[in-house]
């Protein structure tokens, strides 16, 4: 009892439903037929508790429990009742033991209710659950017991309705010398019964000797119940021959230990019989037979209500307990909403100002794009206008100075006809000084017309300029390195546009989040058209596993991604930041 309380305790606290419904089950039999009320309430509540969890077997079995308390209360219509429903549960069940068990009990019921042809039926439904469970190759002790169970209430039947050459011939089968043996006090209560069939047909021959047999085996069991019903019938045998006396002495032992062991039933039996054997106290009997067939009725008149009170006030108790569940399950279901409107509200809140935020970004987006275009196109123009500027100086000073220097030089060559040593001397010098002058202005014309505006490089310019305006403004050191004679005027404008915003962005980021103190911007040309860009620096870092992404991050992808293009990040708390895009420039030619 105590180890099953303790078993409740337990699994109330982690709400183990099957647990707690083991709990009452094994709590109820601790009980058995000590205090029959309270086993009846433990049954009930774990068959509650096993039909919540749809285990139909074991709901049946709680419910035979409880019909099998009744039944030894002498409550029959409850039990009928209680049965019926176990064998509802039933239906699709394979335990044939489960199955046996109540068949046989509803079989001894509807006995009580004096319905034998019923109760003959469900007898027989339980030797075929006995068939099923030989095929289970369970004990053999316990098929033996169960089989000559089963026959012995058959014939119990078959007397009630006075066909005892049936009972005699289903009986005698069930003899044997194994029997007697291995299993003795069923084989006490077969040959009792069989005595008892003979006794009826008025086979006397060898009846006293079967009956006093059967009665020697059972007090050596010590079963005072089966001991009580064989002295009865031995009582009947000695009404039968005429043995007054002995028949009342053997009936007024019964009758003893009958009120002994609070078997009402056959208390009445010996009650009834002794009024009608023995005269000088017929009276006497026969108002003890009625006192107690009063006290029988109201006791059970009073168990009937017990048991009615069980059912009631638990289905009160549970009642209440779904009345308040569903009282809190709307409180919670009203939470629940009241939560869900609100979250509802913030979101969409949250949604329009991340929409404006994001309809303003892009408007930026598209209005920096635009001006940085036309800046593009303008350093186009302006290229174009002082490269044109550049040939035409180089056109003026090649076709222009140099023919004439070239005419000078010539005409100073005819003058060495002369043979004066000072003038030929002096025109050598003119001659090498206006070799001089062509070879210098040649190299002016050359550098003017091969050479372009800041090395025909404008968007390198514009990513330095970028670069050192951080200066005075950052804490960190920014560098910006790229290929040797990188020529920036072969990239499409729309790689220059998104990888400037690109590194626009990054350095935005580091000055508000990196705390780093070096920053290292690289652009490398390489093979097969890749260009690649790196942005490292040494910061703070952070875990790209846990971080949200932030705009900034999110514009670099896209912008990337819109051209075709790779990109990665990779950062360690502790540890610095690196940024890495590679484009295909092939892809959108």
């Amino acid at each position: 009892m105590a180890a099953s309380l303790e078993a409740l305790r337990l699994s109330k606290e982690v709400d183990d439903k099957e647990g707690i419904a083991k709990a009452f089950y094994y709590i109820g039999d601790s009980y058995g037929n000590v205090k029959k009320d309270s086993a009846y309430f433990y049954y009930l509540q774990a068959e509650k508790v096993y039909s919540t969890l749809s285990d139909y077997d074991n709901t049946a079995r709680m419910l035979f429990n409880k019909a099998y308390v009744l039944f030894y209360d002498g409550n029959y219509i409850e039990c009928e009742v209680e049965i019926s429903k176990a064998l509802q549960y039933l239906k699709e069940s394979k335990d044939q033991q489960l199955l046996y068990c109540c068949n046989a009990l509803m079989g001894n019921c509807l006995e009580k209710l004096v319905n034998y042809d019923k109760a003959l039926w469900y007898h027989r439904m339980a030797l075929n659950n006995l068939e099923k469970i030989k095929l289970n190759h369970i004990d053999k002790d316990e098929i033996t017991n169960y089989n000559v169970t089963a026959t012995i209430n058959i014939c119990n039947l078959y007397d009630l309705k006075g066909e005892y050459l049936k009972s005699i011939a289903k009986l005698q089968g069930l003899l044997s010398s194994d029997l007697e043996k291995n299993w003795p006090r069923l084989y006490a209560n077969v040959l009792s019964n069989l005595a008892y069939s003979k006794m009826k047909i008025g086979e006397y021959d060898n009846v006293y000797e079967m009956f006093s047999k059967s009665l020697e085996i059972l007090k050596n069991k010590g079963d005072e119940a089966d001991i009580l019903y064989k002295k009865i019938r031995i009582g009947e045998y000695f009404l039968t021959q005429k043995d007054t006396a002995k028949a009342i002495e053997v009936l007024k032992e019964a009758n003893l230990l009958a009120t002994r062991i609070k078997n009402s039933n056959e208390i009445l039996t010996s009650l009834k019989l002794l009024s009608t054997l023995d005269k000088k106290n017929s009276l006497y009997y026969a108002n003890e037979y009625i006192n107690l067939s009063d006290s029988i009725n109201i006791v059970q008149k009073n168990a009937h209500n017990k048991y009615a009170r069980i059912e009631y006030e638990t289905s009160r108790i549970e009642d209440e307990n779904k009345i308040l569940t569903k009282k809190n399950f709307y409180i919670l279901i009203l939470s629940f909403a009241s939560i869900f409107v609100l979250l509802i509200v913030v979101i969409l809140r949250y949604s329009k100002y991340k929409n404006k935020e994001f309809q303003f970004l892009k408007k930026q987006k598209s209005a920096n794009e635009e001006i940085y275009l036309l800046l593009m196109e303008q350093h186009e123009k302006i290229n174009n206008a002082r490269d044109n500027e550049k040939s035409k100086i180089a056109k003026e000073l090649h076709d222009g100075i140099m023919n004439r220097i070239y005419g000078v030089r010539m005409n100073l060559g005819f003058f060495n006809s002369k043979v004066e040593k000072e003038i030929i001397e002096k025109r050598k010098e003119y001659i090498f000084e206006l070799q001089n002058i062509e070879n210098e202005v040649r190299m002016v014309s050359h550098d003017l017309s091969h050479s372009s505006f800041l090395d025909g490089n404008d968007f390198n310019v514009l990513l330095l300029s970028l670069v050192e305006g951080q200066k005075g403004i950052s804490d960190t050191e920014f560098t910006y390195t790229t290929n040797e004679n990188f020529e920036w005027s072969a990239i499409q404008n729309i790689y220059k546009i998104n990888l400037y915003r690109i590194i626009q962005e990054a350095i935005l980021n580091i000055n508000k989040y990196a705390n780093a103190t070096k920053c290292e911007i690289k652009i490398q040309f390489e093979a097969n058209s890749i260009l690649r860009m790196s942005i490292t620096d040494n910061g703070q870092g952070f875990d790209t596993t846990t971080k949200k992404e932030g705009i900034g991050l999110s514009n670099m992808k896209e912008r990337t991604s819109s051209l075709k293009g790779k990109f990665s990040i990779e950062s360690q708390i502790g540890k610095g930041t690196k940024i890495e895009v590679q484009f295909n420039i092939r892809e959108l030619a």
